[in-house]
Protein backbone atom coordinates (compact mmCIF):
# COMPACT_ATOMS: atom_id res chain seq x y z
CA UNK A 1 0.00 0.00 0.00
CA UNK A 2 3.01 2.34 0.76
CA UNK A 3 4.84 2.01 -2.68
CA UNK A 4 1.46 2.66 -4.23
CA UNK A 5 0.93 5.87 -2.39
CA UNK A 6 4.55 6.69 -3.01
CA UNK A 7 4.31 5.81 -6.78
CA UNK A 8 1.11 7.55 -7.36
CA UNK A 9 2.60 10.56 -5.93
CA UNK A 10 5.44 10.51 -8.18
CA UNK A 11 2.92 9.72 -11.21
CA UNK A 12 1.13 12.98 -9.99
CA UNK A 13 4.52 15.34 -9.78
CA UNK A 14 5.37 14.43 -13.06
CA UNK A 15 1.82 14.99 -14.49
CA UNK A 16 1.77 18.26 -13.06
CA UNK A 17 5.11 19.13 -14.13
CA UNK A 18 4.23 18.15 -17.86
CA UNK A 19 1.09 19.97 -17.57
CA UNK A 20 2.32 23.30 -16.81
CA UNK A 21 5.22 22.86 -19.20
CA UNK A 22 2.44 22.12 -22.05
CA UNK A 23 0.78 25.27 -21.08
CA UNK A 24 3.62 27.55 -20.69
CA UNK A 25 4.82 26.23 -24.16
CA UNK A 26 1.75 27.86 -25.40
CA UNK A 27 1.33 30.99 -23.20
CA UNK A 28 -2.01 32.08 -24.51
CA UNK A 29 -3.58 28.71 -23.52
CA UNK A 30 -2.21 29.04 -19.94
CA UNK A 31 -3.21 32.71 -19.37
CA UNK A 32 -6.55 32.58 -21.46
CA UNK A 33 -8.41 30.37 -18.80
CA UNK A 34 -7.42 32.70 -15.80
CA UNK A 35 -9.33 35.40 -17.84
CA UNK A 36 -12.58 33.17 -19.16
CA UNK A 37 -13.43 31.11 -15.41
CA UNK A 38 -12.79 34.56 -13.67
CA UNK A 39 -15.22 36.38 -16.37
CA UNK A 40 -17.77 34.22 -15.80
CA UNK A 41 -17.01 33.98 -11.94
CA UNK A 42 -17.96 37.52 -12.24
CA UNK A 43 -21.07 36.99 -14.24
CA UNK A 44 -22.32 34.33 -11.67
CA UNK A 45 -21.67 36.44 -8.92
CA UNK A 46 -23.85 39.40 -10.42
CA UNK A 47 -26.39 36.61 -11.10
CA UNK A 48 -26.49 35.97 -7.87
CA UNK A 49 -26.85 39.36 -6.03
CA UNK A 50 -29.93 39.69 -8.17
CA UNK A 51 -31.74 36.73 -7.15
CA UNK A 52 -30.90 37.63 -3.62
CA UNK A 53 -31.25 41.02 -2.84
CA UNK A 54 -34.63 41.19 -2.46
CA UNK A 55 -34.72 37.98 -0.44
CA UNK A 56 -34.52 38.08 3.26
CA UNK A 57 -33.40 34.55 4.10
CA UNK A 58 -34.38 31.13 2.90
CA UNK A 59 -35.30 29.20 5.51
CA UNK A 60 -33.46 29.88 8.59
CA UNK A 61 -30.79 31.23 6.55
CA UNK A 62 -30.24 35.02 6.37
CA UNK A 63 -28.04 36.72 3.93
CA UNK A 64 -25.11 35.99 5.46
CA UNK A 65 -25.18 32.63 5.37
CA UNK A 66 -26.21 32.77 1.70
CA UNK A 67 -23.05 34.24 0.90
CA UNK A 68 -21.11 31.30 3.04
CA UNK A 69 -22.92 29.09 1.08
CA UNK A 70 -22.75 30.54 -1.96
CA UNK A 71 -18.80 30.79 -1.96
CA UNK A 72 -18.61 27.04 -0.57
CA UNK A 73 -20.27 25.77 -3.38
CA UNK A 74 -17.90 27.99 -5.38
CA UNK A 75 -14.62 26.65 -3.78
CA UNK A 76 -16.15 23.50 -4.36
CA UNK A 77 -16.61 23.86 -7.94
CA UNK A 78 -13.27 25.97 -8.69
CA UNK A 79 -11.37 23.18 -6.83
CA UNK A 80 -13.01 20.58 -9.46
CA UNK A 81 -11.90 22.99 -12.10
CA UNK A 82 -8.80 23.26 -11.35
CA UNK A 83 -7.90 19.51 -10.03
CA UNK A 84 -9.73 17.12 -11.86
CA UNK A 85 -12.71 18.41 -13.86
CA UNK A 86 -10.95 18.03 -17.53
CA UNK A 87 -9.25 15.22 -16.92
CA UNK A 88 -12.90 13.35 -16.17
CA UNK A 89 -14.88 15.14 -18.11
CA UNK A 90 -12.82 13.29 -21.21
CA UNK A 91 -13.87 10.15 -20.23
CA UNK A 92 -16.60 9.96 -22.53
CA UNK A 93 -14.37 10.94 -25.74
CA UNK A 94 -11.65 9.06 -24.98
CA UNK A 95 -14.20 5.77 -24.31
CA UNK A 96 -15.58 6.40 -27.76
CA UNK A 97 -12.35 7.35 -29.90
CA UNK A 98 -10.48 4.28 -28.34
CA UNK A 99 -8.22 5.89 -26.87
CA UNK A 100 -9.06 4.48 -23.17
CA UNK A 101 -6.85 1.16 -24.62
CA UNK A 102 -3.93 3.47 -23.66
CA UNK A 103 -5.10 3.82 -20.76
CA UNK A 104 -5.27 0.28 -19.82
CA UNK A 105 -2.13 -1.00 -21.08
CA UNK A 106 0.01 1.45 -18.65
CA UNK A 107 1.07 -0.07 -15.24
CA UNK A 108 -0.88 1.97 -13.33
CA UNK A 109 -5.00 2.46 -12.69
CA UNK A 110 -6.37 4.03 -15.44
CA UNK A 111 -8.63 6.44 -13.24
CA UNK A 112 -5.53 7.92 -11.48
CA UNK A 113 -4.19 9.20 -15.24
CA UNK A 114 -7.67 9.94 -16.16
CA UNK A 115 -8.32 12.06 -13.04
CA UNK A 116 -5.31 14.10 -12.97
CA UNK A 117 -3.25 14.63 -16.36
CA UNK A 118 -4.95 17.63 -17.39
CA UNK A 119 -4.85 19.92 -14.36
CA UNK A 120 -6.05 23.28 -14.75
CA UNK A 121 -3.69 26.20 -13.38
CA UNK A 122 -5.97 28.82 -15.33
CA UNK A 123 -9.14 27.83 -12.41
CA UNK A 124 -6.95 28.84 -9.37
CA UNK A 125 -8.32 32.40 -9.59
CA UNK A 126 -11.54 30.76 -8.76
CA UNK A 127 -10.35 29.03 -5.36
CA UNK A 128 -9.27 32.43 -4.48
CA UNK A 129 -12.31 34.13 -5.85
CA UNK A 130 -14.27 32.00 -3.83
CA UNK A 131 -12.50 32.24 -0.71
CA UNK A 132 -13.40 36.05 -0.71
CA UNK A 133 -16.99 35.39 -0.82
CA UNK A 134 -16.57 33.52 2.10
CA UNK A 135 -14.76 35.78 4.18
CA UNK A 136 -16.92 38.16 3.34
CA UNK A 137 -19.75 35.75 5.03
CA UNK A 138 -18.13 35.25 7.89
CA UNK A 139 -17.24 39.06 8.33
CA UNK A 140 -21.33 39.77 7.95
CA UNK A 141 -22.34 37.04 10.36
CA UNK A 142 -19.67 38.82 12.51
CA UNK A 143 -18.51 35.09 13.56
CA UNK A 144 -15.65 34.77 15.86
CA UNK A 145 -13.59 31.50 13.97
CA UNK A 146 -12.05 28.97 16.47
CA UNK A 147 -10.11 26.30 15.25
CA UNK A 148 -12.71 23.56 15.74
CA UNK A 149 -14.67 25.98 13.43
CA UNK A 150 -12.35 25.76 10.87
CA UNK A 151 -11.33 22.32 11.27
CA UNK A 152 -14.97 20.98 10.93
CA UNK A 153 -15.59 23.47 8.13
CA UNK A 154 -12.26 22.35 6.46
CA UNK A 155 -13.25 18.18 7.19
CA UNK A 156 -16.16 18.94 5.05
CA UNK A 157 -15.39 20.82 2.38
CA UNK A 158 -12.62 17.84 1.87
CA UNK A 159 -15.37 15.04 2.03
CA UNK A 160 -18.06 16.68 -0.26
CA UNK A 161 -15.11 17.92 -2.94
CA UNK A 162 -14.59 13.75 -2.91
CA UNK A 163 -18.41 13.34 -3.07
CA UNK A 164 -18.78 15.88 -5.80
CA UNK A 165 -16.05 13.69 -7.90
CA UNK A 166 -17.47 10.52 -7.23
CA UNK A 167 -21.08 12.13 -9.31
CA UNK A 168 -18.51 13.31 -11.91
CA UNK A 169 -16.95 10.07 -12.52
CA UNK A 170 -20.37 8.38 -12.05
CA UNK A 171 -22.18 10.40 -14.66
CA UNK A 172 -18.91 10.24 -17.00
CA UNK A 173 -18.59 6.19 -16.50
CA UNK A 174 -22.32 6.23 -18.19
CA UNK A 175 -20.19 6.07 -21.73
CA UNK A 176 -19.00 2.76 -21.21
CA UNK A 177 -22.41 1.39 -21.22
CA UNK A 178 -24.54 3.96 -23.51
CA UNK A 179 -23.24 5.64 -26.78
CA UNK A 180 -25.04 9.21 -25.99
CA UNK A 181 -24.24 11.13 -23.23
CA UNK A 182 -26.13 14.19 -24.13
CA UNK A 183 -29.18 13.85 -21.28
CA UNK A 184 -26.57 12.95 -18.35
CA UNK A 185 -25.01 15.61 -18.40
CA UNK A 186 -27.55 18.03 -19.01
CA UNK A 187 -29.43 16.39 -15.56
CA UNK A 188 -26.09 16.95 -14.30
CA UNK A 189 -25.65 20.89 -15.33
CA UNK A 190 -29.51 21.21 -14.23
CA UNK A 191 -28.72 19.41 -11.19
CA UNK A 192 -25.56 21.58 -10.32
CA UNK A 193 -27.06 25.37 -11.61
CA UNK A 194 -29.98 24.35 -9.25
CA UNK A 195 -28.48 23.41 -6.04
CA UNK A 196 -25.33 26.24 -6.85
CA UNK A 197 -28.59 28.67 -5.78
CA UNK A 198 -30.38 27.13 -3.40
CA UNK A 199 -29.27 25.31 -0.18
CA UNK A 200 -29.98 21.87 1.07
CA UNK A 201 -32.64 23.63 3.73
CA UNK A 202 -34.52 24.44 1.02
CA UNK A 203 -35.91 21.51 0.08
CA UNK A 204 -38.45 18.74 0.91
CA UNK A 205 -40.22 15.84 0.10
CA UNK A 206 -39.41 14.45 -2.82
CA UNK A 207 -36.90 17.32 -3.91
CA UNK A 208 -35.03 16.62 -0.49
CA UNK A 209 -34.84 12.61 -1.48
CA UNK A 210 -33.77 13.56 -4.99
CA UNK A 211 -30.90 16.23 -3.58
CA UNK A 212 -29.92 14.64 -0.61
CA UNK A 213 -29.73 10.94 -1.86
CA UNK A 214 -30.04 10.34 -5.40
CA UNK A 215 -28.13 13.38 -6.67
CA UNK A 216 -26.35 14.38 -3.84
CA UNK A 217 -25.84 17.93 -4.88
CA UNK A 218 -27.88 19.40 -2.13
CA UNK A 219 -25.42 18.15 0.84
CA UNK A 220 -22.09 19.60 -1.04
CA UNK A 221 -21.81 22.95 0.47
CA UNK A 222 -24.86 22.99 2.77
CA UNK A 223 -23.21 20.55 5.24
CA UNK A 224 -19.52 22.56 5.36
CA UNK A 225 -21.72 25.72 6.37
CA UNK A 226 -23.86 24.14 8.93
CA UNK A 227 -20.37 22.72 10.28
CA UNK A 228 -19.22 26.31 10.56
CA UNK A 229 -22.36 28.29 11.79
CA UNK A 230 -23.08 25.40 14.20
CA UNK A 231 -26.66 24.23 13.23
CA UNK A 232 -25.01 20.51 12.26
CA UNK A 233 -26.11 17.59 14.72
CA UNK A 234 -25.45 14.08 14.60
CA UNK A 235 -27.66 12.77 12.39
CA UNK A 236 -27.13 15.02 9.72
CA UNK A 237 -22.76 14.77 10.17
CA UNK A 238 -23.31 10.68 10.08
CA UNK A 239 -25.68 10.63 7.24
CA UNK A 240 -23.26 13.00 5.18
CA UNK A 241 -20.64 10.76 6.11
CA UNK A 242 -22.44 7.37 5.36
CA UNK A 243 -23.55 9.07 1.60
CA UNK A 244 -19.81 10.11 0.96
CA UNK A 245 -18.70 6.34 1.29
CA UNK A 246 -21.78 5.14 0.19
CA UNK A 247 -21.01 6.33 -3.28
CA UNK A 248 -17.39 6.26 -2.96
CA UNK A 249 -18.61 2.06 -3.08
CA UNK A 250 -20.66 2.83 -6.13
CA UNK A 251 -18.27 4.89 -7.86
CA UNK A 252 -15.77 2.17 -7.49
CA UNK A 253 -17.53 -0.62 -8.33
CA UNK A 254 -19.60 1.01 -11.23
CA UNK A 255 -15.99 2.09 -12.97
CA UNK A 256 -14.33 -1.51 -12.60
CA UNK A 257 -17.95 -3.08 -14.12
CA UNK A 258 -17.85 -0.31 -16.70
CA UNK A 259 -14.61 -0.95 -17.96
CA UNK A 260 -15.36 -4.98 -17.89
CA UNK A 261 -18.59 -3.57 -20.51
CA UNK A 262 -16.02 -1.79 -22.35
CA UNK A 263 -15.58 -2.76 -26.16
CA UNK A 264 -11.99 -2.25 -26.71
CA UNK A 265 -11.21 -0.12 -30.32
CA UNK A 266 -8.71 -2.94 -30.87
CA UNK A 267 -11.34 -5.36 -30.43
Amino acid sequence: MTNRIKKNMHVLRELFYLRVHGLMVFRFDFFAPFFVDGSLFMIQLMAFHAIYSNVDAIGSWGKGEMILYIGTFSLINALCMTIYFFGVNSIPYKVRSGELDLYLSKPISPLFLLTFENISPGSIPLIMMSICIIAYGVHMLKMKLTIVMIAGYLFWLIIMTILYYEMEVIIRSVSLYIVSMARMEQIEEASIDLCMKLPGIAFYGVYKIIFYLILPYGIMATLPVQSMIGEMNLQTAVYGICIASLFSVITAAYWKQGLKHYNSASS
